[in-house]
């Protein structure tokens, strides 16, 4: 690596901790300001970082947009997981989900299957539903409030079980949870004797791009025991939105209070 690339991708990696100026940076990588100075305005012209009028320079935009793009490409949400998801179930044996919200649907995009013969409906393709599946709704849940009455609005609130939230407000009031726990659980909403909790992934835009989720019989685990598994699966989602090029602290579950639906 060149000595002028590398200097510039330090420089990047120094912003995306904290902002600083360009004294600060001149004596953190103990290189004159003159060097320094030409390396920020190459960055500058490439919207990769920003000057404040406190003098302060910070990641700018194009940061953002080239990691939206690869993780929209080749390097996207599914690929990056998998070998994450994977380790995951090699640890707990059970179904592993990655969901993703795509033009209003909340969609399977990878599925890792468990060790023991039970079989879960779901498949990579198949949409989860909006008022029962724990993805879907860490998934609405990271939603500005209009934007989750939009969703709502689309959403079949149909009776699966006699778990299942049929009402709008139970729904909304399940995902306003869910964005307020940092995590989602279905208890037999979907599928009667089976059970699911999900936390969310976030990207590098600091958004929540995707939510992972353990689903077991509950003749396996009951409830409490598959509420155990939820710091593992946290885990799992830090390491994949460090991936995903995540540069904040993933929120850890909220396990204070019990799940209300």
């Amino acid at each position: 690596m060149s000595q002028v690339l590398g200097r510039a991708l330090d420089i990047l990696e120094h912003l995306a901790k904290e902002p600083a100026t360009l004294a600060e940076l001149s004596l953190a990588f103990d290189v004159h300001k003159t060097t320094i100075m030409r390396l920020l305005h190459a960055l500058e012209e490439r919207h990769y970082v920003v000057k404040h009028p406190d003098e302060r320079y910070q990641l700018g935009h194009g940061v953002y947009a080239l990691a939206s793009a690869a993780a929209a490409s080749g390097r996207g949400i599914q690929s990056a997981a998998h070998p994450h998801l994977v380790r995951l179930n090699m640890d707990i044996g059970h179904t592993v989900h990655l969901a993703a919200l795509e033009n209003d649907e909340v969609v399977y995009i990878d599925k890792i299957e468990p060790r023991t013969p039970v079989r879960m409906y779901s498949r990579v393709g198949l949409s989860a539903s909006l008022n029962s599946a724990a993805v879907a709704k860490i998934l609405a849940g990271s939603l500005d409030r209009p934007d989750r009455e939009r969703l709502l609005g689309r959403a079949d609130l149909t009776e699966r079980t006699p778990h299942t939230l049929t009402t709008p407000e139970q729904v909304l009031d399940a995902w306003d949870e869910a964005s307020r726990r940092h995590w989602a659980a279905d208890r037999e909403e979907h599928e009667r004797l089976v059970h699911c909790v999900a936390v969310p992934i976030y990207g590098a835009d600091g958004t929540v791009w995707a939510a992972i989720s353990v689903t077991v019989p509950t003749v396996i685990l009951d409830f409490e025991q598959l509420k155990a598994m939820l710091p593992r699966l946290h885990e799992t989602a830090c390491a994949i939105s460090a991936d995903l090029g995540f540069r904040g602290e993933v929120p850890a579950p909220d396990l204070a209070e019990r799940a209300a639906h």
